[in-house]
């Protein structure tokens, strides 16, 4: 009796344990969806950049000086009717400021010079006409000749003197620099007077490493920016290069030309320059920070109906946040952007907009 009683107990509690099974939840760890993020890809363009920095110059900067004493005459700006301040732009031959001193004028004469050069030169039509009739010598019509030369050379020393009153700028260009004077005060000889620099082309000297010499060659276009301008990339190009290395440094030298259209750069700038020694168009580009890696392979995650696929990749060139792919994805695959850390092969997702 109390073997059959036993049995009953045991059956009994293989039961209440079946029913405790059957009652478990159905979904496993498995069958959880992971919520992630993707992108559709969609073919671009990479370019493999070599990265250096350097200081922006202006391609024509220059001091102008007094070159003789006289009254300081700061002139108007035709642009905005006012004196000339810093920063205003100036085109070649411009007036800017003016010396005045009619004790140096009224010794140069000028009046007087190119009306002697107009005497000598009417003396010389009267010559030759007599020469040609027999009237006087060869010699003494080339006399004539000497005393127009003479005039001449005269009459032009005396404007290029008095054009040393006047401080014109020799470029196209804007006023950098404007040291003051009091109108109408006395300024000596060899004083800067005002500076101007040509910024919209510029150039920046840099220093490569060894490692580049094989592959970044003239011409090549470089990509410059600075802090300043973060929405702004403007255009350079390498234009010379050194075929010599530094001992010292293990460096060679180069040097971009910038065109700066706009005047976005300043002289003396900081700016970081991309040289583009590689360039890919129409190819899958995906971002670095959600490739991962086991070993050797590299690989990424895409969804297809609700399933998180592997990938394993072949990748090309590569710039500061992207990568080519060169195999392993196609264009319109599904790329797994966040969520991507802890999925398997095959795993369930939920994509999240």
């Amino acid at each position: 009796m109390k073997h059959y009683n036993t049995i009953l107990v045991s059956l009994s509690l293989s039961a209440v344990l079946l029913a405790g099974c059957n009652n478990q939840p159905q979904n496993t760890q498995n069958d959880i969806a992971t919520p992630v993020s993707v992108m559709e890809l969609k073919k671009g363009s990479i370019s493999k950049l070599v990265n250096t920095t350097g200081t922006a110059q202006p391609t024509y900067g220059v001091t102008l000086n007094s070159e003789m004493s006289g009254l300081y005459k700061l002139q108007t700006n035709p642009r905005t009717g006012k004196p000339f301040k810093l920063g205003d732009l100036v085109s070649k031959g411009q007036l800017i400021v003016r010396l005045e001193d009619k004790e140096y004028e009224n010794g140069i004469a000028i009046d007087a010079k190119e009306l002697s050069l107009e005497i000598a030169e009417q003396e010389q039509v009267k010559q030759k006409a007599l020469y040609e009739k027999g009237g006087v010598t060869l010699s003494e019509m080339r006399n004539t000749e000497v005393k127009v030369t003479n005039a001449r050379y005269d009459f032009e020393n005396g404007k290029l003197n008095l054009e040393k009153m006047n401080i014109t700028a020799p470029f196209d260009g804007v006023i950098v620099d404007l040291p003051h004077y009091t109108s109408d005060v006395r300024i000596e000889q060899g004083k800067p007077v005002v500076g101007i620099m040509d910024y919209a082309r510029m150039y920046m000297d840099i220093n490569l490493p060894e490692s580049a010499i094989g592959y970044v060659k003239a011409d090549q276009p470089v990509r410059i920016t600075h802090y300043t301008l973060p929405e702004d990339t403007i255009k350079g190009v390498i234009s010379e290069l050194s075929p010599a290395i530094s001992s010292e440094t293990r460096t060679f030298k180069g040097k971009i030309l910038i065109q700066n259209d706009g005047l976005k750069l300043r002289p003396g700038m900081f700016v970081k320059a991309d040289i583009i020694v590689n360039k890919a168009d129409s190819a899958i580009i995906i971002p670095k920070d959600v490739i991962q890696s086991n070993r050797r392979t590299k690989y990424v995650y895409i969804v297809e109906k609700n399933t998180a696929l592997l990938r394993e990749l072949k990748t090309g060139l590569e710039d500061d946040k992207n990568i080519q792919v060169l195999e392993g994805l196609k264009e319109n695959d599904n790329l797994v952007v966040k969520g991507f850390e802890t999925l398997k092969e095959n795993a369930k997702v939920k994509v999240q907009k």
